[in-house]
């Protein structure tokens, strides 16, 4: 790896991370010393999270929670992406649809996680559903605005060409609307992500959501705290790790106005002789 390529990494991370680091040195300054039951030190706090994830059982429910997601976002990108498509390209079954995914959008998947337990039992199938269910309606409604926003002289040159329905939703359709979709899948990720913990608060018997309703059971707060604290580093990862994704899928789509890491990267290998 190139030197320039590690100093925009790193000029990329250190921007990205400085006020979250300053919040945390203030938290550490503020909390030390701290003799509340419900507000330990964070460095008892941070002490705790490592030990749980290297030594305790926290490393297996984490494994537990984020299959649980992958599996639900897979079902609800797919699921949402396909229908979308279809959904999308039909203005009469836009109408006839409207009212049913309103209302359907309408109710909270946090509302049903009782019902759905109840239904599917206490493994892994109702949580992958509520997190598939709740990821569902950002997908499903960016794909169809992404389709709808299909150039009008790229429709007309498909009518032209009389390039087949099939063809034209995958060649044509689907890219136009990328853009849009990967926005639903951001979005959808956030809420995975909620959902996912969530739904292990009823009826689990692993997974972050579940260490934490046990540990607060129990009266273990540094546990407690450290499975909360797990959730926001494991929610900042991801939408990182999306966004680098997302700009790597989409370099097409961004204009290049060379601040990027790619735009810097393209810009180190021709100072360095590699090329475009």
């Amino acid at each position: 790896m190139n030197r320039y390529l590690v100093v925009d990494l790193f000029l990329d991370i250190v921007k990205s991370l400085w006020v979250a680091g300053l919040l945390v040195a203030i938290w550490l300054w503020l909390s030390a010393g701290s003799t509340s039951f419900y507000f330990p030190p964070l460095a008892d706090i941070l002490s705790v999270l490592w030990n749980e994830l290297v030594h305790g059982p926290l490393g297996t429910h984490l494994a537990a929670s984020l299959s649980n997601l992958a599996y639900g976002l897979l079902i609800a990108c797919v699921c949402g992406v396909v229908f979308g498509l279809v959904i999308g390209r039909s203005q009469q079954g836009r109408k006839v649809l409207s009212p049913i995914l309103n209302f359907l959008r309408a109710v909270p998947p946090a509302a049903i996680v009782p019902i759905v337990i109840i239904a599917l039992g206490v493994g892994s199938a109702p949580k992958i559903f509520i997190i598939a269910l709740g990821c569902f309606w950002p997908i499903l409604l960016n794909t169809i605005d992404g389709v709808r926003g299909t150039s009008p002289s790229l429709l007309e040159t498909v009518r032209a060409y009389r390039i087949p329905p099939h063809l034209a939703l995958v060649r044509v359709a689907l890219p136009a609307a990328l853009p849009q979709i990967m926005a639903g899948i951001r979005v959808a990720l956030a809420v995975g992500l909620v959902l996912m913990v969530i739904s292990e608060f009823f009826g689990a018997d692993q997974g972050i959501g579940f260490y934490i309703t046990d540990a607060s059971t129990r009266f273990a707060i540094r546990e407690t705290w450290a499975g909360t604290l797990l959730v926001g580093i494991l929610g900042y990862i991801l939408s990182f790790a999306f966004l680098l994704i997302e700009r790597r899928l989409l370099r097409w789509y961004f204009q290049d106005d060379g601040t990027s890491i790619w735009a810097r990267l393209r810009a180190a290998r021709l100072r360095t002789g590699g090329g475009a």
